[in-house]
């Protein structure tokens, strides 16, 4: 018997009277911004696995998305971290980026990297998703 398709658990399809409805909302918003002097800015969906981690805590680094490496650099694999039963540092050795949980540490790095491009104090906004690896509650 063929499988329904579905969606990845915690992630939801917005139809378009949906995506109508945050636009309008999002639109608005970013004009409210920019009449005071804010601007956008992006940054990427993923960072640097040590960007991230150690930033929110133990407990939030158990709640980022970690992206597995490929080719080559699957070879580099710590398997005596896995034998000797330290999964941090296996898991450390499989991947080097992670999804972003939150616009703040990625914020702070945008800061730090264009500081010398940016004028302080720097006013800025960002409508961008984020990725948490948590079991979502009903409605999140």
């Amino acid at each position: 018997m063929a499988q329904k398709p579905a969606i990845p658990k915690g992630t939801r399809d917005f139809l378009p009277a949906e995506v109508a409805k945050r636009n309008y909302i999002f639109d608005t918003i970013k004009t409210v911004f920019k009449q005071y002097g804010f601007a956008p800015i992006e940054t990427p969906s993923f960072e640097r696995s040590e960007t991230l981690m150690g930033k929110y805590g133990e407990e939030g680094d158990r709640l980022i998305f970690r992206i597995l490496n490929s080719g080559e650099k699957m070879k580099k694999a710590d398997f005596t971290a896995l034998q000797e039963g330290n999964l941090p540092r296996f898991a450390n050795s499989l991947s080097e980026k992670a999804l972003r949980y939150d616009l703040t540490v990625p914020f702070a790095r945008f800061v730090v990297q264009h500081q010398n491009d940016i004028q302080f104090p720097f006013k800025r906004f960002q409508i961008q998703p984020v990725w948490r690896a948590d079991r979502p509650q009903h409605g999140r």
